[in-house]
């Protein structure tokens, strides 16, 4: 589902934001990537999703090379991936409904199947009763709800998460990654940039590590974590 294949990103002054990458992520596949602020997370992320591009190597996103991608292609590929952000970027002066019909509207779907979509959606993530709530409204955690919401409405086969408990407590954040989990138990293919190695190890799926813009480690899931009763 992703490929990087020998991908270094180096921005304008010589910074680089990743160096000579290459790892795969299969269809349904979940996995964590950890490392220190700046180690290229965020880049490795905007890479796969089209904001960035890499300076060398290959960037393969369900078999299309995204570096041979023309610009007028790009939302096509962009409708396959659900972004979760840290700051969850929600529009508070839009109900909940109208945040997480977003990405439909622009999609051009009719309106009826927004409505429904919309409400799978909500409901899915426990927020059926809040649609018509303005984001303000809603505690850290529901905000953060809402936005996964909405990266998950018109059901992409890949799920990509930007530090999306940064702002949560541990409670809240285990939370959040169960609904990842749940995702990936029905095959969307889940990549979750996030510095809180507890969380990782408890949920026990794959680990890749940066360090600097370098893949330093790779890790397959130990079966041992994430069995844990909660």
């Amino acid at each position: 589902m992703i490929r990087f294949d020998h991908v270094t990103k180096r921005y304008p002054g010589g910074h680089e934001g990743l160096n000579n990458v290459s790892f795969s992520l299969e269809q349904g596949e979940m996995a964590f990537l950890t490392g220190h602020s700046g180690a290229g997370k965020s880049t490795l992320l905007k890479l796969i999703a089209l904001i960035e591009r890499s300076t060398r190597g290959h960037v393969y996103v369900d078999g299309k090379n995204l570096s041979k991608t023309r610009r007028r292609q790009i939302p096509y590929i962009r409708r396959e991936i659900g972004i979760v952000f840290q700051n969850h970027s929600l529009l508070m002066d839009r109900t909940v409904f109208h945040n997480v019909a977003l990405p439909l509207v622009i999609a051009g779907y009719r309106h009826q199947e927004i409505g429904r979509r919309v409400r799978a959606s909500l409901d899915k993530l426990g927020l059926l009763n809040k649609e018509m709530s303005y984001p303000l409204s809603l505690s850290t955690g529901e905000q953060q709800r809402v936005g996964i919401a909405r990266a998950v409405v018109n059901r992409p086969p890949l799920l990509l998460a930007d530090e999306p408990t940064g702002n949560l407590d541990p409670d809240l954040s285990r939370e959040v990654m169960s609904l990842f989990k749940q995702f990936k138990q029905v095959g969307v293919t889940v990549l979750i940039a996030t510095h809180d190695l507890s969380l990782v190890s408890e949920f026990g799926e794959r680990c890749i590590t940066l360090d600097s813009g370098k893949l330093v480690s790779d890790e397959r899931a130990s079966h041992h974590a994430g069995h844990q009763s909660h």
